[in-house]
């Protein structure tokens, strides 16, 4: 039983460390899609504990299990891991933590069912705000006008993504500040950003007491959006994009005292003004390559036995 219980301690240990730590650096702000990897990285040691803990307490406590999971193994390796000498909790174990993976599972599954209708949803709310002229066919188009009097752009994502905007936001946007916005939202379409926040907000819904899936979530709404905001940067500048944020904004109050759901708004506005210069590439190759080896290490640990039988 030592084995899954100390996959279990390794698990805890980079729960609770790993969002200390991240809190606490000042790079991630500077380089956030290097830190959107590193959560990644986080989570999925996270998770990668917990299944090898499930499959190695459930080897022990049934045979069918292990016939499945050590299938393709010598003898001499299922033989290392002891598996007699687990005791009574290694079925406990491994139903609880089934428990939980089903759980993530169904989480996972209503989060995109949720996100799906909830594209329908406003799909059908365009097309009564900007209706098709009869006999229009329909078109492939990225850019949908709104007749608006807030300046608002939006991405609505799906097989057919479109940017949003308002006629509001073109009355006050320039050329170049329009362009940015669409290289903003270009920017979360390319890199699939609408499923790290999917699967980010499934797991803290699911486990809200497991307070690093609650800081994936937030992490990952707030890096998203300064991985957007560089992206359309490089391209245009980074005045070009602040500026552009700040018309979309300067109505809402969020640059006001008083704090607001939109409150990050100011803060990237001032990341945008007052950039910070960015790691070397040395040291973002070195905390890719630390990133990458985090969710090794349990399955290296899980290897031990067999590894050491082989030898």
């Amino acid at each position: 039983m030592m084995l899954p219980l100390a996959l279990m301690v390794l698990g805890g240990l980079t729960a609770a460390l790993a969002p200390r730590v991240l809190s606490r650096a000042g790079w991630p702000d500077r380089e956030p899609v290097l830190a959107l990897w590193v959560w990644q990285c986080v989570v999925a040691a996270v998770l990668l504990c917990c299944a090898l803990a499930m499959a190695l307490s459930g080897s022990a406590a049934w045979e069918f299990v292990r016939g499945h999971v050590f299938a393709p193994a010598p003898h001499g390796v299922v033989e290392a891991y002891a598996f007699g000498a687990y005791g009574p909790w290694a079925g406990t174990l491994a139903v609880v933590l089934a428990c939980g993976g089903a759980w993530s599972g169904v989480m996972l599954t209503r989060e995109v069912r949720s996100a799906r209708a909830e594209r329908r949803r406003r799909r059908a709310e365009l097309l009564v705000r900007s209706p098709r002229l009869p006999g229009e066919v329909p078109s492939e188009d990225r850019l949908v006008v709104l007749e608006g009097d807030r300046p608002d752009a939006w991405w609505l994502p799906g097989a057919a993504p479109q940017l949003v905007i308002t006629t509001a936001a073109l009355r006050r946007l320039g050329d170049r500040q329009l362009d940015a916005v669409l290289a903003h939202e270009q920017g979360h379409a390319q890199a699939r950003h609408d499923w790290l926040l999917h699967c980010s907000a499934a797991l803290a819904r699911g486990f809200p007491r497991v307070p690093v899936f609650a800081s994936f979530r937030d992490e990952m709404h707030r890096l998203v959006e300064l991985a957007a905001d560089d992206v359309a940067s490089r391209r245009f500048g980074r005045l070009t994009i602040a500026l552009a944020l700040v018309e979309l904004n300067e109505e809402r109050g969020v640059f006001g005292p008083c704090p607001t759901p939109l409150a990050e708004v100011p803060r990237r506005v001032d990341r945008l003004l007052n950039p910070r210069r960015r790691l070397s590439p040395a040291r973002r190759l070195r905390l890719t390559a630390a990133a990458a080896l985090v969710p090794v290490v349990p399955v290296l640990l899980a290897f031990v036995p067999g590894l050491s039988a082989l030898r």
